[in-house]
């Protein structure tokens, strides 16, 4: 089932997109479809999801650590 959507666009850009639009011979609904289609197709994992189980607990006893710890914590 589709649904609404109500997005505020410049007049010169509804322009050209309904005359773009025409001349694909699509409506101008299909063509914002098509395009966020095309957008949100290639979205990855998440950030936490390709980095989850790849970082290891600090080592207490790296210099690295101990001065990060004195300045930070």
């Amino acid at each position: 089932m589709k649904q609404k959507l109500t997005i505020t666009v410049d007049p010169e850009v509804v322009v050209a997109a309904k005359r773009y639009a025409r001349s694909h011979g699509v409506s101008l609904s299909a063509l914002i479809e098509g395009a966020l289609r095309d957008r949100t197709v290639d979205i990855g994992p998440a950030f936490s999801s390709r980095w989850r189980g790849r970082f290891r607990a600090a080592n207490r006893d790296d210099h690295r650590y101990k001065a990060m710890a004195r300045k930070y914590l």
